[in-house]
């Protein structure tokens, strides 16, 4: 891997944990939420992107897709509320 691979899978990962960050902390612990359909394609995208590591253009793709749905989910529930 170059340095700018390894730059990038960083920063998915680091996005990533603060999205995890941010939903533990917006989900009381009485009342649990079930996942979105929304939720779990995006992690569906992230896995798939993880499996798909030897192809960069696909894994890439999987994670950026899964990445902005989580966005995308994320201004879904804060607008809800």
């Amino acid at each position: 891997m170059t340095i700018t691979t390894e730059i990038y899978i960083a920063i998915a990962l680091v996005v990533l944990a603060v999205l995890a960050i941010l939903v533990i902390f917006t989900i009381k612990k009485k009342k649990q939420k079930k996942l979105s359909p929304l939720a779990m394609f995006a992690i569906f995208l992230v896995v798939l992107g993880i499996i798909f590591a030897d192809d960069r253009l696909i894994s890439y793709s999987f994670l950026g897709a899964g990445l902005l749905l989580s966005v995308i989910n994320l201004i879904i529930f804060f607008k809800k509320k």
